[in-house]
């Protein structure tokens, strides 16, 4: 018998991982909504949640599951589609504070210490710098996705700065995400400062590093850890890389402190992915972000190591099954999603075609290219990009090594001719 998921925002990459999951055969996939309904421009979330509803009540069938692997508003519409349904998900309260940043910190202060200074900076008036915490710090909205709007400030002046840009800017996620907070039974210092608030932290130090894991039926399970590596002297992401090459005890640590914030936040029948800025020499860990989600950009690098993409998960726990999966079956010990990009605004005068990546691919066996940035398109105008860069390509890159991972990215690199003006 075929069961029918609807999976929130299904693109065609994700679709194809999909389609490779464990028992894919017994499984109709079914798009509810567009990435462009959930990822460019506002975000009207009443209107979003409408029409998602009339996609599935005109399903003739029965809805088995309704999943979703995108962040904000996917992760929130999920919890409340299924409940509307009758169907199995993470609590929604869970999923919010976990993405309600400040929420989140106050979470995770009751029951770890591996957390930098926090304090909520008021966006009125001429905001200063919170006393307790020095620069350099992060200034950021409560709640945003892909490092936008989060700023690293040094100074009194880019502190400024980045305040006049976030209020700018803080409304096209904020007021979406105050409309998921007004379903829930807030704590007052919570439904005080709302959505649209902006919050300081200090700048954390080492390397950056995230662990992935489920919680179900009362049981966290952290299945893999994984390094985030930058581009030198930059807060952009060159690489994210499976699996972690850090040392057994930092892992540990890692997985302990995720377990004791997961069980906090009330996390039930979902996956998550954490980071943490790590010392490797000391085994240190601060944890930078909760993420009640699976990281769908992490999908391809789980199945190239261990056989399985871990899509198969989501799945699972949208049909209230157990996730748990065989491990290390995969062709490469090694793998990373590397992020091709470009540190200046330009126009984009020509991409890659067909034929050329296709070609890449043949000749640097375990690479796959994905396009991000498109012909006539000014990189500034691109979505869902961090303050200091533009995505031109993403690259999955399995290797028997890291040197020979790295070799594939800049060979493959060399070869992709995108072209510019300013």
């Amino acid at each position: 018998m075929t069961t029918d998921v609807f999976v929130v925002g299904l693109d065609e990459a994700n679709e194809r991982t999909l389609r490779r999951i464990p028992g894919a055969s017994d499984y109709r996939f079914h798009g509810l909504l567009t990435i462009e309904d959930i990822q460019h421009g506002e975000i009207p979330i009443e209107e979003l949640l409408d029409k998602a509803q009339r996609e599935l009540d005109a399903f003739d069938g029965e809805i088995g599951a309704i999943v979703g692997y995108w962040d904000f508003p996917v992760s929130t519409m999920v919890p409340l589609l299924c409940r509307r349904y009758g169907l199995p998900s993470a609590p929604l309260e869970a999923i919010v504070k976990c993405e309600h940043k400040y929420w989140s910190r106050l979470e995770q202060a009751k029951v770890i210490d591996e957390y930098p200074e926090f304090a909520i900076v008021d966006l009125a008036g001429s905001p200063e710098k919170p006393e307790k915490i020095d620069y350099p710090l992060w200034l950021k909205p409560v709640k945003s996705f892909s490092s936008e709007l989060a700023f690293h400030v040094a100074n009194d002046q880019e502190f400024a700065d980045a305040v006049r840009e976030i209020r700018d800017g803080i409304s096209r996620v904020g007021k979406p995400f105050q409309f998921i907070m007004d379903q829930l039974e807030l704590p007052p210092e919570i439904e005080n400062i709302g959505g649209e608030a902006c919050l300081a932290e200090s700048a954390l130090s080492g390397v950056q590093a995230a662990v992935e894991g489920y919680a179900y039926q009362g049981e966290i399970v952290v299945y893999g850890a994984l390094d985030s590596i930058n581009y030198p002297d930059t807060a952009s992401f060159l690489r994210h890389q499976y699996p972690s090459q850090l040392p057994d005890e930092a892992q540990a640590r890692m997985a302990e402190v995720s377990e004791r914030v997961i069980r906090q936040v009330g996390m039930e029948n979902g996956t998550f992915s954490v980071e943490f800025f790590v010392h490797p020499e000391s085994n240190q860990v601060c944890l930078l972000e909760v993420n009640p989600r699976l990281s769908q950009s992490h999908a391809e690098i789980f199945e190239d190591v261990e056989g399985v993409p871990n899509h198969y998960r989501v799945v699972q726990l949208g049909l209230g099954r157990d996730p748990a999966a065989p491990a290390r079956r995969g062709k490469w010990a090694v793998s990373a999603k590397w992020y091709h990009r470009r540190f200046e605004d330009g126009l984009v005068e020509r991409v890659p075609t067909e034929e050329e990546i296709a070609e890449i691919e043949r000749r640097i066996p375990g690479v796959q290219i994905e396009l991000v940035a498109e012909e006539g398109q000014r990189l500034s105008d691109m979505p869902a990009q961090d303050s200091y860069s533009f995505e031109l390509a993403d690259l999955v890159i399995g290797a028997a090594s890291v040197p020979e991972m790295e070799r594939k990215f800049d060979d493959a690199v060399a070869a992709l001719d995108f072209r510019f003006s300013d």
